[in-house]
């Protein structure tokens, strides 16, 4: 056998790797990946459930949201029903006081066509009864007169029995 260069650094390498096998630096290594991949396993764990964690907030806005915008939607229905029940109110009370005015108002024309009537009969017998006074005081001497006065009696008496 040759006792060269090459052959010392085998026999270096040969004894290296046993003194490391003799020291458990292979379980140490081991162990060491063995720890490493189980705290990788445990960061993912944990990243896994964060992101469990965060889809179930999302899904929670979201339903908050859907509930949001469901609950303006009843408002805003809500509203608009209610802005049309108080036009329909509005418009039945303007129509029942245009209904009110007018009648008080053809209330107030009928009492002045009554007021006008009666005071246009009221200076028509004043105009009459003017007449027959002047008719009756130049007509209504003598006996015409006597005959007229006694006629008028006559009628009074029928009248108050």
């Amino acid at each position: 056998m040759v006792f060269n260069d090459a052959f010392f650094v085998a026999l270096g390498f040969v004894l290296f790797v046993l003194l490391l096998g003799y020291m458990g630096v292979h379980k140490q290594l081991t162990g060491a990946l063995d720890g490493r991949a189980t705290k990788i396993r445990a960061e993912v764990a944990e990243a896994q459930r964060l992101r469990e964690e965060a889809a179930a907030v999302l899904a929670s806005f979201e339903k908050k949201r859907a509930e949001a915008e469901a609950e303006a939607q009843a408002i805003v229905t809500a509203a608009r029903a209610e802005a049309e029940q108080l036009a329909r109110d509005t418009a039945e009370r303007m129509a029942e006081f245009i209904t009110r005015r007018t009648a008080q108002a053809e209330n107030k024309i009928a009492a002045a066509e009554a007021q006008a009537a009666l005071d246009v009969r009221a200076a028509a017998a004043d105009a009459a009864v003017k007449a027959a006074e002047v008719v009756l005081s130049t007509e209504g001497k003598g006996t015409v007169g006597d005959q007229l006065v006694a006629k008028g009696i006559q009628e009074l008496k029928t009248l108050m029995h």
